[in-house]
């Protein structure tokens, strides 16, 4: 019977286990987003580059904390709960106790997207539990060589298929909609009581349209309107919003991601509004501080129309 890999051991196979899911989960992730509405889809800043020492330091802490707290536990478990009711270790044993284990994390992981949500981020994270537990309990000794080697074989693997399935179109990218001036006639709306209206002679009039927003609490670029603020200042936002008459022009730019319209209106700074949306639900919408931030002051259509 071979001996059971010293703990400090474990503990490196599980962390090394862990962050190549990671970058598996991080390639996804990035795929997934081309595919969805998003106005930073068209590229990211190169400052991200500068980060990757500090992430990765955090997350190979994060590994070792999951490790300890999480993968330990439940290969520990599972060979008890083998030898109870089996007489002997089993390894199918860890799913299960993943599964358990799993259960809060994955709801919580799921953001409360509703029960497909909750069961896919429940069976994703078993998934991502059950891998180094299993390795945990592994009584081999050569194990560091093949993980390291399959986990590449893995990262490489979902890159490839993901850059692949974006050029062919498998993975359907998001663009803008292309849209011309007679589409932006009409009456758009926040959904907190702030419109612009356009019309095609090229006036514009604006109701409660917000100005100036700082602080953190506003909706990003999930889909959802940006909520008004209180405006007294004291609290973590202050906006300022504009009512008044004025003008607007449609400028096409050089595709779907340079489209802007821009509203001139007395007594009223605004900066271009960018094309967003989908082709059935258009939007216009400018951004709330920093761009790379992805949080939005959003328009959609009404249906009220002009």
């Amino acid at each position: 019977m071979k001996k059971k890999r010293l703990f400090g051991l474990s503990l490196l196979l599980s962390i090394l286990t862990l962050l190549i899911e990671a970058v598996i989960a991080l390639i996804v992730a990035v795929v997934y987003g081309f595919t969805q509405e998003s106005p930073n889809a068209g590229g990211g800043s190169a400052l991200f580059i500068l980060f990757v020492p500090v992430l990765a330091v955090f997350g190979i802490a994060v590994a070792g904390a999951l490790s300890v707290v999480l993968v330990f536990p439940t290969a520990w478990l599972s060979d008890v709960l083998g030898r109870r009711f089996g007489g002997r270790e089993a390894w199918w044993w860890v799913p299960v106790v993943a599964a358990a284990v799993s259960f809060v994390p994955g709801v919580a992981l799921s953001g409360g997207a509703g029960p497909v949500g909750i069961a896919v981020a429940w069976l994703l994270t078993t998934a991502a539990l059950t891998v180094p537990a299993l390795l945990w309990r592994s009584r081999r000794e050569r194990v560091f060589g093949p993980v390291t080697l399959w986990g590449l074989v893995a990262v490489v693997l979902t890159a490839v298929v993901g850059g692949a399935g974006l050029a062919t179109g498998v993975f359907p990218e998001y663009r803008p909609p292309t849209v011309t001036s007679a589409d932006i006639v009409g009456r758009w709306s926040d959904g907190h009581g702030g419109t612009l209206t356009f019309t095609a002679d090229g006036r514009v009039s604006a109701v409660d349209v917000e100005l100036d927003v700082t602080g953190t609490d506003s909706d990003s670029d999930t889909g959802s309107d940006a909520t008004a603020g209180d405006g007294d200042g004291d609290g973590d936002s202050a906006r300022d919003s504009c009512t008044g008459q004025g003008t607007w022009t449609y400028e096409p730019g050089t595709g779907a991601w340079s489209q802007m319209v821009d509203v001139t209106v007395d007594q009223c700074t605004f900066d271009y509004w960018n094309v967003g949306g989908t082709e059935s639900r258009p939007a216009l919408y400018q951004y709330i501080g920093d761009p790379d931030s992805g949080d939005l002051y959003r328009l959609t259509r009404t249906s009220g129309g002009q």
